[in-house]
Order: C-alpha cells, then structure tokens, then sequence
C-alpha cells in the first residue's frame, strides 16, 4: 500500500517545483504584461534567439518547451499574427516548419530579457551568493530527471 503523502513532510518535491515555477511564471507575466506577451512567448522567443539562425523547427520547440504539438501550434499561431516570428516550410522535409524571429520579436525579447535576469536576480537574492550557482546546477539536474522519467513513460507505451 502507498504511503501517505503527509507522512512525508511539506518537503514534497511536486509541490516545492509547483510553488516554485507558479510564483516565478506568474510574477513573470505582470512584469512583461506590458510587452503584450507571455512567459511562454518569452521561452520561445530565448529559443529561437539561441539557436539556429536559419530557425528551429516546431517538433524542436515542442521538445524545448517540454509542450504537446498542439499548444506550440497555437501558441505560435498568435506570436505570428503579432509579427513576433515567422514560419517557412523546412527545405528538405515537407512536413515540417522551420520557426523565425522577427525583428519585432527580437526587440520584445530583449526587454523581456532585462525584466527576466532582474526577476531571476531578485529571487536568487534570497540565497546566500555562495549557494547560487550549485542550486541552479541541482535544479537542472533535478529537472533532466524529470525529463528522463518522461521519455521512459512514453517509451513504454
């Protein structure tokens, strides 16, 4: 029989990672709400600013943003309409898009950009320096994990 959740504490990993991400996002989209974009908006925009000049394609965002096609497809959709990216048929495979910054997306990413490393600074604030860099390295860590967890479950189907 599984052991009782309140058995272990308020120390739970999902809900920590919950809190967490959802104060972060949240604190996020009214800093940038005047930038008419969202977090999300954000991550993809950091995305296509790092990768490829020629463009990623959406299967590659979809990965990126640990999304389902259909949410990066809308998503998209709207950043398109509001001239942020653009999308091109992929030069070799018919069925994919390769995704584009626009010019107007990269100047909404770097305001958004300055806002994200003050948030970011504002909330690493509350650790000693010291402690900084080793919890981001354990965070990333503990969100591979994750990750690998779910390409196993999906694996297996």
């Amino acid at each position: 029989m599984p052991s009782d959740p309140a058995a272990h504490g308020p120390r739970r990993l999902p809900p920590l990672l919950r809190r967490a991400w959802y104060g972060l996002n949240q604190g996020f989209r009214q800093r940038i709400a005047h930038l008419e974009v969202t977090p999300d908006h954000f991550s993809i925009l950091r995305w296509l600013c790092e990768g490829e000049a020629r463009g990623l394609t959406q299967r590659t965002l979809t990965d990126l943003m640990a999304s389902d096609p259909n949410t990066i497809t809308s998503t998209l959709t709207r950043m398109e309409t509001a001239g942020l990216v653009s999308r091109q048929p992929h030069e070799t495979d018919r069925r994919a898009h390769r995704v584009r910054i626009e010019a107007k997306g990269r100047r909404v990413f770097e305001q958004a950009c300055e806002i994200a490393v003050e948030l970011q600074k504002g909330v690493l604030g509350h650790l000693p320096a010291a402690r900084r860099e080793g919890f981001l390295a354990d965070l990333e860590c503990i969100a591979q994990a994750c990750a690998d967890t779910n390409l196993r479950v999906r694996r297996k189907r």
